[in-house]
This record gives structure tokens, sequence and C-alpha cells, in this order.
């Protein structure tokens, strides 16, 4: 392995440079990480197994969200069906149960509408039972960012 001199104040002093080169390093770790990531998704089918054909189908348990919908009126509407303000809403969530709380609720509140009546609507879904809560709402542009309140 040769050594390269390094020159000083005068030329009589002269030391071999003793750095490492690292680019050969660094292409064979490149090297090494292409060949892993190439190798571990064959690594996660473990044992092969031939699995048995059946003749049943895929269970669908997935029932489609009830959606709640709060107009700019501030009327209630379930499934697109208007209800008789917050009585009629709790009756018709508690018919629409099936004994079945589990059942995911989808609320669409018109954005003219007061906060008041959205957080009546969810106290009524609370009410009914419901847990699985969600509030819709539309994609704005990436990087959007809501107006500053005033004060």
């Amino acid at each position: 392995m040769a050594f390269a001199l390094r020159k000083h104040d005068s030329e009589f002093d002269s030391q071999p440079i003793a750095d490492i080169n690292v680019t050969p390093l660094v292409d064979v770790m490149l090297v090494l990480l292409i060949v892993f990531m190439v190798a571990a998704p064959l690594m996660t089918s473990g044992i092969p197994v031939d699995l048995p054909k059946t003749q049943a189908k895929q269970l669908n348990d997935q029932q489609p969200p009830i959606v709640v919908s709060v107009d700019a009126g501030g009327a209630y509407f379930v499934d697109k069906k208007e209800t008789t303000g917050v009585e009629g809403l709790l009756a018709v969530l508690k018919e629409n149960s099936e004994n079945n709380k589990d059942r995911r609720i989808h609320v669409r509140a018109d954005k003219a509408v007061a906060y008041g009546k959205v957080a009546e609507a969810m106290g009524v879904i609370n009410a009914a039972g419901y847990v699985k809560v969600a509030l819709v709402s539309e994609g704005g542009a990436s990087g959007s960012r809501p107006a500053a309140a005033a004060p």
C-alpha cells in the first residue's frame, strides 16, 4: 500500500498521509443495503404451506356508517331523512341501532351552522349509546391554514 507524501515548510520534512479512503467502504455498504432491501420481503413468507380451498364467502361485517347531517338552518337529518328536532334525532338513532352500538356515525355539518348545534347532535349521539363518532369535512389544499380568529 502506498502512502502519499505531504509537503511542509521544508522540503526535507515529509510524512506519509495516513487517512483512510472511505469511498470503497461506502460503496460496499450501499451494495449490502440494496441486497438486504431486496432480500427482506422474501423472508416474510415464512414456512411454505399449501392452504386448502374453501367455498365460503368472505365475511363482510362492515356496515355502512349512519350519517347525521346538520344543514345551514340547523335541521337534523339521519341518512338523508329529516328528523323533528333533537327528540326526533334521538328516536331515529335508537331505532337504527339494532343493538349494535359499535356502528360508526359520521356527523356532517354545514360550515355556516353554529357550533352549538353540532355539539347538541354529538350529545344526542352519545346519549343514544354510540361510541364511534367521526366529524366529516372536505379536504382542503395541502398546506392551507385556517383563518386567524378575530380578537
